[in-house]
């Protein structure tokens, strides 16, 4: 563990997605899509299926408008949180970092763990039910496996940021196509659909399901997490027409992944107010209930398989963006960095301890009290996410010409009004309706949880006023890519005494070689570096002796001598594993002062087969590093 200075959001995979590709606006998309669908997947995790379940099944679908207003408010602030992340190299948690004292980052970060640890409650709620209706696992059971998903992640970013998203991206598709199905069986009424958009509330029961569904789908943890993915894409920061290029690029794909959330969403309602509405089943609300209606309902057998699946895919894709967020809150706000499988583990375990204990104990019947505790947790939470965001990219000073204007501001700030106010409304309903079922809770919940509101609206009020009392203070300027010219000075050769060359043995190899010389000349040390990355290379490391390790040695010792005969010192390493990982540490043991690599130009398809070697390793060493190619 340890601390961190001013780093970037998500370092292992920052900028390691290249945009500027050549071909049309289609090509130059596709390198900006993926961002957007690892959020979607926070819009349609197991927390939002039981208030649609119950809005579509007592109401029909009269609050189909309430998701559309809903998706539309989450894609202002997602479009708002990757504008951020584009304009700022910021993240959610860096910027309330630069706006806010330590005391109220502090308490932001407390908030922020505990609203991550409630998605991932109702993520891994969601795989154990699914689990449960698909195999007949006991939850507990179900709940315990998806512990393993921590490992699951660590194995995906290993991998790189495009092969986790193109897993989300499968995930997503799988609930699609299960929810494409059942709509297709449920056979929905068009009429009545068209009907649904109308805004109205029936009664005050509707009106306390749409405050649920508002409050399940703009999800905090997706703010922080938006602004920290888009820089994963490779921009020119310095050019004005880069940056409007990435936020409109952003935009679209927010508006793509979100409409396929909305699509599944109002899925959700849609099938329960055909399926249980429509055959007087108007208490549905638990998953469980809705899973074993659906087949004596639709007729099909399978169509409950369908369901279970689409719940296991959406708890799993889930869970692997909650866990990202909890890295980026932690480093945000708190500039701390643990080993990522150990963060993996914690967030993981901050969910699934309370589930076993209240399963165990309380018995399984409880787990749809859980889901809505979860909704009401990121309810108090969502508004000390949204109010920086707002005030952070509305400012000039830090946003330049990229500060969002007057009207989108107006939008922003009514939106998060609704907000939050219709989440201060659910959990004052809440917290009555503890008083009233719970009366044996009642001293706690008086002497206890109020206060503890109490105290978090007044510190909700402060991030609110804050920013607007005191806009000059601040505590680190944010470097805007069009910053004004500045001279650079008297500049003076720089020497590059003890230069490393990664060779991997292609053609590559002889132009690396020739830059190298040429920039170190004969009064340089030269290290020539290869790693060998076979099978049994990766499990046996530098006791393999087989034949392909003798023959790299053979070749590199021949290459020294080559280089010595010329009158070059050289010096010869390998490294066994993989390239990504092994080469900067080899760099590292000696004092390097430049490396030298090889490129091939690998694009796309390619890269998934070989592999990018070089965006990893230049991010993981320390030293100036040439690229030939």
């Amino acid at each position: 563990m340890n601390r961190l200075p001013a780093t970037r959001s998500l370092s292992e995979v920052h900028s390691t997605v290249e945009t500027n590709v050549k071909g049309g606006p289609w090509r130059r998309l596709l390198a900006f899509i993926g961002p957007a669908y690892l959020v979607s997947v926070g819009y349609m995790d197991p927390g939002n299926w039981a208030t649609d379940l119950a809005g579509g099944s007592r109401f029909g679908y009269a609050l189909l408008w309430v998701l559309v207003m809903s998706n539309l408010i989450a894609l202002l602030m997602q479009s708002l949180s990757a504008r951020l992340g584009v304009v700022a190299g910021r993240d959610l948690a860096q910027a309330s970092r630069e706006l806010y004292p330590r005391v109220v980052n502090l308490f932001n970060y407390f908030l922020a763990e505990i609203a991550i640890a409630a998605t991932d409650l109702a993520e891994v709620l969601g795989m154990a039910i699914g689990l449960e209706l698909l195999f007949g696992l006991p939850l507990v059971w179900g709940v315990a496996i998806s512990v393993l998903d921590a490992f699951l992640l660590l194995f995906l970013m290993q991998l790189g940021i495009r092969k986790l998203e193109a897993f989300i991206l499968a995930l997503i598709g799988v609930i699609g196509l299960a929810f494409a199905i059942q709509m297709v069986l449920a056979k929905p009424v068009a009429g009545e659909m068209v009907a649904g958009l109308v805004p109205s509330i029936p009664d005050s029961e509707a009106l306390f399901i749409a405050i649920g569904i508002i409050g399940a789908t703009v999800m905090p943890h997706n703010l922080y997490l938006h602004s920290a993915l888009v820089q994963t894409r490779k921009i020119n920061s310095s050019e004005p027409h880069s940056i409007r290029r990435a936020i409109r690029y952003n935009l679209i794909d927010s508006a793509i992944a979100l409409n396929i959330a909305l699509f599944v969403n109002a899925a959700i309602l849609i099938l329960a107010a055909a399926v249980f509405h429509k055959n007087g089943y108007s208490g549905v609300s638990e998953i469980q209930d809705a899973h074993q209606l659906l087949a004596p309902l639709l007729g099909e057998r399978y169509a409950p398989v369908l369901f279970a699946i689409a719940l296991i895919a959406a708890g799993q894709s889930s869970t692997v963006t909650g866990t990202l967020a909890g890295q980026i809150v932690m480093e945000g706000y708190l500039h701390l960095r643990i080993a990522p499988w150990l963060r993996r583990i914690l967030t993981r375990l901050l969910a699934v301890v309370p589930a076993i204990l209240a399963v165990a104990f309380l018995g399984e019947e409880v787990t749809g009290n859980l889901l809505v505790l979860s909704q009401v947790i990121l309810s108090m939470q969502l508004g000390f996410a949204v109010i920086p965001l707002l005030h952070y990219v509305s400012s000039r000073q830090r946003m330049g010409d990229f500060a969002i204007g007057p009207w989108t501001k107006a939008i922003g700030w009514t939106s998060a009004s609704i907000i939050i106010g219709l989440n201060i409304w659910l959990i004052i309903e809440e917290v009555s309706s503890w008083l009233t079922n719970a009366p044996e809770y009642a001293a706690f919940i008086r002497w206890g949880v109020i206060p503890l509101l109490f105290f978090s609206a007044g510190m909700l009020l402060y991030i609110i006023l804050k920013p607007i009392l005191q806009p000059g203070q601040r505590r680190t300027q944010t470097t805007l890519p069009h910053r004004a010219f500045s001279e650079i000075g008297e500049t003076k050769p720089v020497p590059y005494p003890y230069i490393a060359i990664a060779l991997d043995l292609t053609d590559a190899d002889t132009k690396a070689l020739h830059h190298a010389l040429k920039i170190g000349g004969e009064n340089a040390r030269y290290l020539l570096l290869h790693v060998v990355e076979t099978a049994g290379a990766w499990v046996m490391g530098d006791q393999i002796l087989d034949l392909e390790t003798h023959e790299n040695q053979r070749i590199l010792d021949r290459y020294a001598q080559h280089l010595r005969q010329m009158g070059y010192q050289c010096e010869v390493r390998i490294g066994f594993g993989k390239a990504r990982r092994e080469l900067p540490k080899l760099v590292q043991e000696q004092p390097i002062t430049l490396l030298v690599m090889g490129a091939h130009g690998h694009r796309t398809l390619k890269d998934l087969i070989f592999g990018a070697t070089i965006d990893a390793v230049r991010h993981a060493v320390h030293v100036p590093v040439l690229i030939v190619r």
